[in-house]
């Protein structure tokens, strides 16, 4: 189609309007952090969290604790911050870095001056942007009466670096003395990133593992997080319930994972803590990293006679759940099936039954090993216990040594792979150590084969 002179000019005119710099006014005002904001817990907790941390290292002296946010970009699903950072500050900040004074009890917010997230110099009514440093809200609601924006980062450590101070960074247990020189091929983390920066333009800076610090302070966890966690549990189980009926001959597994994400959502989760394993037949007889080790292994068609395993789990405000089951794909177990399910429940009851404070994880492997039958014991191996801990993450920090404590919530997931005789068992639950014991986080869901066959027959009435 060819313009008249007339309107070649005007849309001439037009685009160099749009292409002129500064020439969109923003038709907005910009918009405020902490209206988009939601935090799980008050501002005080927080900050007891913090405080707390400080005390644990009092004996570093002058060492700085740096924990760094995430990038706050996402693949399109919404953006999930880094968990230290998560649980030390309660924000969303993205690219930002708490930096925490042991000697002095200060504690820094470094942020940008502005959230990059916001800005968009061709679409300004869209993207209105957002102040960070300079918002007196984000002061008030962050809790941390200091915050600088991130380019003030960079000299603080340079004044570090030269009054030889030391810098503690969460570095997930890395055996090495000092982070990598070059990136590390998997596990990148922002911590990893930090560490290796820091490396980089101050070699002779000591960078210290900050993990056994957090990973003793996140075991435990408050009487808030308890229900959070619960909260996430009680999703998680009845996302099992409305989704199992649907485990029958002719049923696909990925769309049983589809319809258990969807409950989960029904339920208010805003987010998979990982996604859905739900395997059935062959596929149950392998852990996850195997299955998930090839694009479409996770697609199998159920058939009669089949079980299914529900390795599975919900995240509710950042907290999450895992819980598993083992149900039949027909009306029954069979009684090779049966023996594997109560196997794995017998050796689950033996171990929770042993929880208490003071105990360790070592004590409960020792505990399950006892209870697994000699000949049984090639087929449920593992080198720790049956069990992880959870909160943040489906797998959260822990010290095996660590004597168990009021607060501490970990899952209790015996398994059974037998590939001699192609059957496969498996029950999770998550526990909450209490005063005097242990207290069922999911006990909402069957555990015996009996009952487990009694919630599959729902399906035929």
């Amino acid at each position: 189609m060819r313009l008249s002179p007339s309107l070649a000019r005007l849309t001439g005119a037009s685009m160099l309007a749009v292409l002129g710099a500064g020439s969109l006014p923003a038709q907005r005002a910009p918009e405020s952090f902490v209206a988009w904001s939601h935090r799980p817990f008050p501002a005080a907790e927080y900050a007891a969290r913090r405080a707390a941390l400080i005390a644990v290292l009092a004996s570093d002296g002058a060492a700085i604790v740096l924990v760094p946010s995430g990038a706050g970009v996402s693949g399109g699903d919404s953006f999930r911050q880094s968990d230290d950072f998560s649980y030390f500050t309660g924000l969303e900040t993205p690219q930002s870095v708490l930096w925490l004074d042991v000697a002095r009890g200060e504690e820094i917010l470094f942020v940008p001056r502005r959230d990059p997230r916001w800005e968009s110099a061709t679409r300004p009514n869209d993207f209105p942007g957002r102040a960070l440093v300079d918002s007196p809200e984000l002061r008030a609601f962050a809790g941390i009466t200091r915050i600088e924006p991130i380019e003030s980062l960079r000299p603080a450590l340079e004044r570090l670096a030269r009054v030889h101070g030391a810098v503690r960074i969460d570095l997930n247990g890395d055996r090495a003395a000092a982070p990598p020189r070059i990136p590390p091929l998997e596990g990148w983390t922002p911590e990893r990133e930090l560490a290796l920066a820091l490396a980089s333009a101050h070699p002779d800076l000591p960078i210290r593992d900050l993990h056994p610090a957090v990973a003793a302070l996140r075991m435990v966890k408050s009487p808030a997080e308890v229900a959070a966690i619960g909260r996430a549990v009680d999703a998680a189980a009845w996302a099992m319930r409305a989704v199992q009926p649907r485990a029958r001959p002719g049923a696909a597994e990925w769309t049983l994972i589809g319809a258990y994400e969807a409950a989960c959502r029904e339920r208010g989760a805003q987010r998979m803590p990982f996604t859905p394993i739900i395997k059935s037949g062959p596929n149950a007889l392998w852990p996850w990293r195997v299955l998930a080790s090839h694009y479409d292994r996770r697609a199998r068609i159920m058939t009669a006679g089949d079980i299914v395993i529900f390795d599975v789990g919900c995240e509710i405000d950042g907290y999450v759940s895992d819980i598993g089951r083992t149900f039949p794909v027909g009306v029954r177990f069979s009684a090779p099936q049966r023996r594997a399910v109560e196997l794995v429940r017998t050796v689950s009851d033996a171990i929770i039954a042993a929880i208490h404070p003071g105990v360790t994880l070592g004590d409960l492997q020792r505990v399950a090993n006892a209870a697994i039958p000699a000949g049984e014991r090639r087929y449920m191996q593992t080198g720790s216990f049956f069990g992880h801990h959870i909160g943040l993450a489906s797998g959260d920090p822990s010290l095996l040594s660590a004597p168990l404590a009021p607060g501490m919530v970990f899952t209790v997931e015996p398994w059974y792979y037998n590939h001699d005789t192609g059957i496969a068992a498996f029950i999770e639950d998550n526990v909450v150590v209490t005063a005097d014991g242990v207290r069922l986080l999911s006990a909402s869901l069957p555990r015996t084969a009996a009952d487990l066959e009694r919630l599959a027959a729902r399906r035929r009435r």
